[in-house]
């Protein structure tokens, strides 16, 4: 008798398949975890190593900036006008009457000579003023004189009349109508006497007056004068001419810039410090100042209470004067000196690193041939220095160069 056999479905047999591929697969990557990862290999000449040091640190601030004249001369125009001439460019050495620009501006020329006349035209009034003034003052004087030449001739005529009346050989009619004539004439030179009086002083009113209009006219001629005198600018100021943002036969208009000018005798560094670091600078720190020939010595005069774009500036006052190499609008360098740190360990500033902060580097083994990452603690920032406060030993090796391409290693390799 046959027996049927049956095959089995090909649904099961793609099951098995499928099974086996993924127990092959998992073993795979549980071998591939159990093997050690490869530790990296780098070249050594391709890193950046510090030593760890102990000795004394002087903790400095870096900034950078500018040399700026403590005395300096805004030059603006005093009216619009053009620019006829350019006598002088930047950087030139000036004295006070150095002539820089010269402009032109027709109208002030006229706007002088009106105001000129009107100065002579109230001066002459004035004249003519004192002129009319004496003449009235003659004419009543003249009159006076005549009343007191009549009320004294009136007098003797009393005198006279007076003991003929008395026995009776004038009338006494005569007498009393004498009499009459001498008290009239008496009032009549009084009054002229305080009508005098009073003429004076209208008169020196007047001329006070008149001579508030000559004031007046002169401070506005005066005015006009300056104006056409401002048309040729000078320095005002002996130094450097710093800055002339004007070209010839450019139009200015009135308080435009015409130029900057700056003593090249009086100069000090603004330097521009970080926020962060600046809490560490106090006035009275000494300081190094980098102007390109020479280093010189420094004290910190002012600090400037707002923060701009990061920075605060600091002003530093050169302590033995203005070296000669030194000009002024000057790029420079300084370091400031804060503080000094007594037999601390310390070791080049490392990229990225911050004061009083943590970080992980690479330690050279003995064998100067490997790297195990390891955390130090940093202090204080001393510029191209660090304080270490905790971490690392003297004369212990570290890799100060940025590592994060191999952030999730703990060891590595150093190959020459």
């Amino acid at each position: 008798m046959d027996i049927l056999k049956t095959k089995p479905t090909v649904f099961w047999t793609r099951s098995k398949g499928i099974a086996l591929i993924g127990a092959v697969v998992l073993v795979l990557i549980i071998v591939a975890l159990l093997q050690p990862k490869a530790i990296p290999k780098i070249e050594r000449n391709k890193l950046l190593l510090g030593k760890v040091q102990r000795g004394d640190l002087e903790v400095m601030v870096d900034g950078y900036g500018i040399l700026h004249s403590q005395k300096q001369t805004l030059i603006t125009a005093l009216t619009p006008a053009t620019v006829a001439e350019v006598a002088l460019r930047p950087g030139a050495q000036v004295d006070e009457d150095s002539i820089i620009l010269r402009l032109n501006n027709p109208d002030v020329l006229r706007e002088v000579e009106t105001a000129q006349n009107l100065l002579i035209q109230e001066q002459a009034n004035l004249r003519r003023l004192a002129l009319t003034n004496e003449r009235e003052l003659l004419t009543e004087q003249s009159a006076l004189s005549e009343l007191e030449s009549y009320l004294k001739a009136a007098s003797l005529r009393r005198d006279a009349e007076e003991p003929l009346a008395a026995k009776g050989v004038i009338p006494q009619i005569t007498f009393q109508t004498d009499l009459l004539q001498q008290e009239q004439f008496a009032q009549r030179a009084n009054f002229q006497h305080g009508r005098i009086a009073q003429l004076k002083k209208v008169m020196k009113e007047a001329q006070l007056i008149q001579q508030k209009q000559i004031d007046q006219a002169d401070a506005h001629f005066q005015s006009m004068q300056l104006r056409a005198e401002r048309l040729t600018v000078r320095a005002g100021l002996k130094g450097v001419l710093q800055r002339l943002p004007v070209e010839l036969g450019q139009s200015v208009s009135a308080g435009q810039e015409l130029a900057l000018v700056g003593s090249d005798k009086d100069l000090l560094a603004l330097i521009k410090v970080s926020q962060s670091k600046a809490e560490q600078v106090r006035v009275g720190h000494l300081a190094i100042i980098n102007i390109r020939r020479e280093k010189v010595q420094g004290v910190v005069t002012r600090i400037t209470p707002e923060v701009h774009e990061g920075t605060v500036e600091v002003e530093i006052a050169f302590t033995h004067g203005v070296p000669v190499s030194a000009r002024p609008e000057l790029n420079v360098d300084a370091q400031i000196h804060t503080a000094s740190l007594n037999n601390v360990l310390f070791m080049e500033r490392p990229v990225n690193a911050q004061s009083h902060g943590k970080v992980m580097l690479f330690r050279l083994g003995a064998d100067n041939t490997s790297a195990e990452l390891h955390e130090l603690t940093f202090g204080e920032d001393a510029g191209k220095y660090i304080q270490i406060e905790q971490g690392a030993e003297p004369n212990q090796m570290f890799i100060l160069s940025d590592m994060a391409q191999i952030q999730d290693a703990k060891n590595i390799q150093l190959t020459n």
